[in-house]
């Protein structure tokens, strides 16, 4: 018989995702999981599949990386998170577009990997 340790899971924080722990600062983050780096291949295929892309407005974004946005036929809400809490860049009311399969949130001209909050 072998003996074990008693296996102990660690739950996320409230208000926090899966996986976005590891990342010791935006900076120098090299992490593609989602919600930290955007890898040039989600860029591109994001890109590709223009059809799957879902407009929206922001209703709320932390300083904490959440941003809740609602889709505007619908009025789904979304919650998603960023490493780098968006650069700033996002404010309630700003128009964005989140990809329904690959993750990546756009605004502007800019794109974020997002991780489902």
């Amino acid at each position: 018989m072998s003996h074990r340790e008693p296996h102990t899971r660690t739950e996320p924080h409230a208000g926090t995702v899966m996986g976005m722990r590891g990342c010791e600062a935006a900076a120098t983050c090299g992490s593609d999981r989602p919600g930290h780096r955007l890898h040039a291949m989600q860029e591109r295929l994001a890109g590709a599949t223009a059809s799957k892309w879902i407009d929206a407005i922001v209703v709320d974004s932390d300083d904490d990386g959440f941003a809740t946005v609602a889709e505007f036929t619908g009025g789904r809400l979304r919650r998603v998170w960023h490493h780098d809490a968006f650069e700033g860049v996002l404010v309630v009311g700003a128009p964005v577009a989140v990809h329904d399969v690959y993750g990546v949130l756009a605004h502007g001209g800019r794109r974020f990997s997002v991780a489902t909050a």
